[in-house]
């Protein structure tokens, strides 16, 4: 039996902890957003990473491929921009629970993910775009009315994105830890109400037709084009084939489990995935799953630790978090942005798509995100009635 290489320890750790303090702050955000309460929220953070670690473990061990899992960060982000449901956060519950569903059947019936990727790239890019708008500008916001909290984050940021792009929202993340500290120090926060204890709180779903429209198809949407389909990319653009159903089994089992204490969706990692897969490992390719199992193995004990980090980050001053949770989706933002432009005889549906995502309006307590996927498919469709197929 092959012994344990440092290579694979600490490319599995580093996988592990940029895809964690990259976008958690995204997902207590999001959470919040849809009526979860300081506890839900925590026990929505360590479902995800339960289920993260021993998905991610199991399908690396069985298929002795490198699978990374994720949360879905843009999905979280969707969380933000929906506002709330008529039944508060049981009925986002029950939205998770369909969503999660939806990624099942995806994997057992083919003709769902083609129907699915029958949905234009750029819409969909576009509405994410839209829904990402409002939580970047948080840091801006942040930053004239906190300036002193805000500022030197947002610095620590930039220079990351200069000299060490991958790390660059971990060590904003760092800079902002310290800026906590300095808050409990001064008594400016109060540690004594920090829960050490790690707790899952279960949430009975209930389910309502807005939160569907509004809120799961979206977030299946979402997810699937920007994480999943990019999570099957990333793999294959090292030499390695995704094992497509039993990860959208898996990721949809897990997701609807997760849903009952709190957690939104789990998917194919795509960004976080290429540090376990890829060259720049320093682990042999034969040997790269190993790492991506020791990146599973990594966020069981952060699902232990997910109470703490949570109580620790909602007692940030001056609205830290959401403005780190803003810093970490402007590539996001970015990317999507340049998705939704690529065609230009999409470009009027993909502006009114990403226009009417960034309003957050609620229409029948329908969030944004479902009219800016509807309206952009009806406006593409109308401006592209009876005239030739064209290229970009």
């Amino acid at each position: 039996m092959e012994g344990v290489h440092a290579n694979e320890v600490g490319a599995g750790f580093v996988t592990t902890a940029v895809g964690f303090t990259a976008s958690f702050a995204v997902v207590l955000t999001g959470l919040q957003a849809v009526g979860a309460s300081a506890t839900q929220s925590a026990s929505g953070l360590g479902a995800l990473c339960l289920v993260v670690g021993l998905g991610g473990l199991v399908l690396s061990l069985r298929y002795r491929v490198p699978v990374s899992l994720a949360w879905s960060t843009p999905g979280a982000a969707v969380l933000a921009g929906s506002g709330g449901l008529p039944g508060g956060f049981s009925d986002a519950v029950g939205a998770f629970m369909i969503c999660g569903a939806l990624f099942v059947l995806t994997g057992l019936w083919p003709f769902l993910g083609r129907l699915m990727s029958r949905i234009p790239a750029g819409i969909a890019q576009a509405m994410l775009a839209g829904v990402l708008i409002p939580l970047c500008l948080v840091p801006i916001e942040a930053a004239v009315s906190s300036p002193a909290v805000i500022l030197p984050v947002a610095l620590v940021w930039l220079l990351g994105v200069r000299f060490w792009a991958r790390w660059a929202v971990p060590v904003a993340f760092g800079a902002a830890l310290v800026v906590i500290g300095i808050a409990f120090a001064t008594g400016a926060a109060d540690a004594a109400e920090i829960r050490w204890a790690p707790s899952l709180a279960l949430v009975l779903p209930t389910f309502s037709w807005q939160a569907v429209l509004g809120l799961a198809l979206p977030l299946y949407i979402v997810t699937m084009a920007s994480q999943n389909v990019s999570g099957a990319a990333v793999l294959q653009s090292f030499g390695y084939t995704a094992p497509w159903r039993p990860a959208l089994i898996t990721t949809g089992i897990g997701s609807a489990t997760a849903a009952l204490f709190g957690g939104h969706a789990i998917n194919l990692a795509a960004i976080s995935a290429a540090l376990a897969a890829g060259p720049d490992s320093g682990v042999p390719f034969a040997r790269r799953w190993r790492s991506a199992a020791w990146a599973g193995g990594f966020y069981v004990p952060l699902a232990v630790g997910a109470a703490a980090v949570s109580t620790v980050a909602l007692a940030a001053p001056g609205g830290l978090i959401p403005a780190v949770a803003g810093l970490a989706l402007i590539g996001t933002l970015a990317s999507a942005v340049q998705s939704a432009w690529a065609h230009t005889a999409d470009r009027v549906a993909c502006a009114l798509t990403l226009l009417v995502a960034a309003s957050g309006i609620t229409v029948w307590g329908i969030g944004a995100a479902f009219w800016a996927l509807l309206l952009g498919l009806v406006t593409r469709g109308v401006l592209r009635s009876g005239r030739p197929a064209t290229g970009v």
